[in-house]
């Protein structure tokens, strides 16, 4: 049995015409997980993921894709890995149901066609043309054409984008199942929310390399925010002084107080600021608890300026 990683790279260099698009980028997605691959707009991580799909060659470092080389084991790789395309790739006059059977028949074993058309919302469409297929349905019918022939790895590349939230939730859960069959997910999304409840590791990529990766629980931290609202110029220093060891306390902007504890956030802090707020008479409104999200780290590490 191959025990190889779904995917492996080692050093990824790929240029265009001097502009070097990745620098040097390593990364390892296991079997039987979601990987999410987050990035702006031209950090390279969909030349990376195309590098992976064989549909470009590596200027430097190594690529292995279910232990294979992705360009030499094409054929090989094929019926093993589904890849989901953005657009195109679908004769326009095709009907959905009709399209989708003719992908499974090209496999051993796939998954049933009016399975999926049943799970992805696609019932009442299944005889519509392609070109008549609103933008959410033709994403749907993609994801459906990636995984009907049981890929033990399949790339997606913004599976919701421009879905509404049943399709999205829908095309979350058939994801879960994935992985819960063993099959190996690599995401690319920009939505924050998808990847922080779908995947098992994140790698975040900028300029073209790798500038953090691990759980979204690793990369968020325990670290939180207690925030409430109060008459201004309370006593911080009071304040913070009655608080637990590695505590901070501020009023940004007034009337507004922000306490902060490397630790999280845990019942005993909780009781320290509502304690001193009664024992000082001041009436804590609004009073609530802020984790810090994987949208945070993101901005935190690619900065806030737009990417064109």
């Amino acid at each position: 049995m191959n025990t190889a990683p779904a995917v492996e790279i080692d050093g990824l260099v790929k240029r265009y015409r001097g502009t070097t698009a990745v620098a040097g980028l390593s990364l390892r997605a296991e079997r039987g997980e979601v990987t999410a691959i987050l990035g702006p707009n031209g950090a390279g991580k969909t030349t990376t993921i195309e590098t992976c799909e064989g549909y470009r060659r590596a200027d430097a470092g190594t690529v292995r894709v279910l232990g294979l080389d992705p360009v030499a084991d094409a054929r090989a790789l094929r019926p093993r890995v589904g890849v989901m395309l953005q657009s195109g790739g679908v004769p326009t006059t095709v009907r959905a149901a009709e399209y989708l059977r003719v992908m499974a028949s090209f496999y051993a074993h796939p998954l049933d066609p009016a399975m999926l058309i049943g799970k992805l919302g696609l019932g009442e469409s299944a005889r519509t043309p392609y070109k008549h297929l609103s933008g959410g349905q033709q994403q749907r019918l993609a994801l459906a054409a990636a995984i009907v022939g049981r890929p033990e790895l399949v790339f997606l590349d913004e599976p919701t984008a421009g879905l509404d939230p049943q399709a999205r939730h829908a095309t979350w859960d058939l994801i879960e199942s994935l992985r819960a069959a063993g099959t190996a997910v690599i995401l690319a999304t920009h939505y924050m929310e998808e990847a922080e409840r779908l995947a098992d590791r994140v790698t975040i990529v900028d300029h073209g390399l790798v500038v953090a990766s691990g759980s979204p629980a690793e990369l968020t931290g325990s670290a939180g925010q207690l925030r409430f609202r109060a008459k201004p110029g309370l006593d911080t220093d009071g304040l913070l002084a009655a608080l637990p060891a590695g505590s901070a306390a501020k009023e940004s902007p007034s009337g507004h107080y922000l306490v902060e504890r490397l630790d999280g956030i845990d019942p005993q802090l909780i009781a320290a600021v509502t304690a001193w707020c009664a024992e000082h008479g001041v009436l804590a409104a609004g009073l609530q608890i802020e984790c810090r999200t994987l949208e945070d780290v993101f901005l935190e590490l690619t900065g806030r300026d737009l990417r064109s």
